[in-house]
């Protein structure tokens, strides 16, 4: 009898020793699995991180900067014009042709001169660094929208697209540039090579 009892306790010990080792291997076997996956996942991260640095077109980042900066460093002149004299610049210029801008106290053709400076000056400061590009490009957009309003008042289309006109372009015509490369510039943002893109980053 205690011999069969032996037995027994041999067997039940035998088969509590095989479910320890199953669980054991099982458990073995899942953080094999997670280690794997933890693994190719980072695997797949790193391999698309790669390709998408392969795929940045320089040659365009490159020129959309240049581009860029020399629109934003070239309007700098058209801000400090203003404030060498923002009193003639309001009598002739806003006030004759810019009339339909409200005006009404606290506002003025002055303060309306004083805005289309700190636009120019501020916004070309942000497109040239690349900082708010987007905020930035709208200011110019706006001024420079005016001034080709100004313009076209002032001077007429001049027989635009196919004449050929005494200075040898539009009137309008450098005002119209600049709004085209600064819409561009307000949907697209500064790209790559800008101060908005590392900001980006560091998030």
């Amino acid at each position: 009898m205690a011999c069969l009892m032996n037995v027994a306790s041999g067997l039940g010990a035998t088969g509590r020793s095989t479910k320890h080792f199953t669980n054991a291997a099982r458990r073995s076997s899942t953080t094999s699995t997670r280690r794997l996956s933890t693994r190719a996942a980072r695997g797949r991260s790193h391999l698309v991180c790669k390709a998408s640095a392969e795929n940045i077109n320089w040659s365009r980042e490159v020129s959309t900067a240049a581009i860029r900066v020399g629109a934003g460093v070239l309007m700098v002149h058209n801000g400090l014009d203003k404030l060498v004299d923002p009193e003639g610049f309001a009598s002739f210029v806003v006030e004759p042709f810019l009339g339909f801008l409200p005006h009404q106290e606290p506002l003025s053709y002055v303060t309306w001169t004083y805005l289309a400076a700190g636009a120019e000056l501020a916004g070309a400061a942000g497109l040239t660094l690349g900082l708010l590009t987007r905020v930035s490009a709208l200011s110019l957009f706006s001024t420079m929208g005016l001034a080709v309003y100004y313009h076209v008042a002032q001077s007429g289309l001049e027989g635009f697209p196919l004449a050929v006109v005494e200075n040898h372009q539009y009137a309008f015509e450098p005002a119209a540039l600049y709004c085209l490369i600064y819409f561009y510039f307000l949907c697209n943002g500064g790209g790559k090579l800008s101060v908005d893109n590392a900001l980006k980053k560091d998030e």
